[in-house]
C-alpha cells in the first residue's frame, strides 16, 4: 500500500470517527474495487492490532490448560482480549470410533480460514488418544462461528450438534442450537 493511500484512509478514519453518521454515505460512493481494497485493509489492521494487544503465547497455554473438560473435549470458545479462542480436538474410543469438537469461522473451518492468527496442536496419548488445538482470530464483528460436535462410530462420521455464534462489539453473541439427529432415530 502507498503512503498516498495510507493518508487517504487516515483521513477517512478520521472522518467517519468524528462523524459517524457519514460512513455509510462515504462508503457507497466507493467502486467495487476500493471498497474491496478498504474491506480488507480494515481487517487487516483489526488483524495486527489482535496480535499487537495480546501475548498469543500466553492465551494458548491458559486455553491448553482451561479450554477442555475432564473428557478431553475443547469446552466452547470464548472472547480474549481481541481474539476469538477457539478450542477443538477430538478423542478417540478405537480406530474407527471418536467423538470430536470443532470450529468453523465464516463457512471454512477454522485452520483453513483466511482468518486464522495462529494454531497449537498437541497430542493427547493414552487409552482415549487423540488431539486437542487452540486456534486464535481476531474478534472481527459479523464473523460467524458454528462450533460443530460429533462423532465416528464405525467409521461412518456423524453431527450431533452445533452451536453458531456472531462477534458483536468483542463479545460472541449466541445466535441458534441445533441439535442434528441421525437418519433413521426419532
Amino acid at each position: 500500500m502507498t503512503s498516498a493511500s495510507q493518508r487517504r484512509i487516515t483521513a477517512t478514519a478520521k472522518l467517519l470517527s468524528e462523524q459517524p453518521e457519514d460512513m455509510v454515505s462515504v462508503f457507497s460512493r466507493l467502486d467495487e474495487s476500493t471498497l474491496s481494497a478498504a474491506a480488507e485493509t480494515i481487517t487487516q489492521i483489526q488483524r495486527e492490532r489482535a496480535l499487537a494487544r495480546g501475548d498469543l503465547d500466553a492465551i494458548i497455554q491458559e486455553a491448553f490448560l482451561n479450554g477442555f473438560g475432564s473428557n478431553n473435549l475443547p469446552l466452547l470458545p470464548w472472547v480474549e482480549g481481541n481474539v476469538v479462542v477457539c478450542p477443538g480436538g477430538l478423542v478417540s474410543k478405537s480406530y474407527t470410533n471418536h467423538t470430536c469438537r470443532f470450529i468453523s469461522v465464516n463457512d471454512c473451518w477454522v485452520w483453513e480460514s483466511q482468518e486464522l492468527i495462529r494454531e497449537d496442536k498437541r497430542s493427547t496419548p493414552g487409552p482415549k488418544e487423540g488431539f486437542q488445538a487452540i486456534a486464535l482470530v481476531p474478534a472481527l464483528d459479523g464473523m460467524q462461528l458454528d462450533v460443530v460436535s460429533g462423532k465416528a462410530r464405525g467409521g461412518q462420521h456423524s453431527v450431533d450438534k452445533v452451536i453458531s455464534y456472531e462477534v458483536k462489539k468483542q463479545e460472541l453473541i449466541e445466535v441458534s442450537q441445533r441439535i442434528v439427529k441421525a437418519q433413521g432415530m426419532r
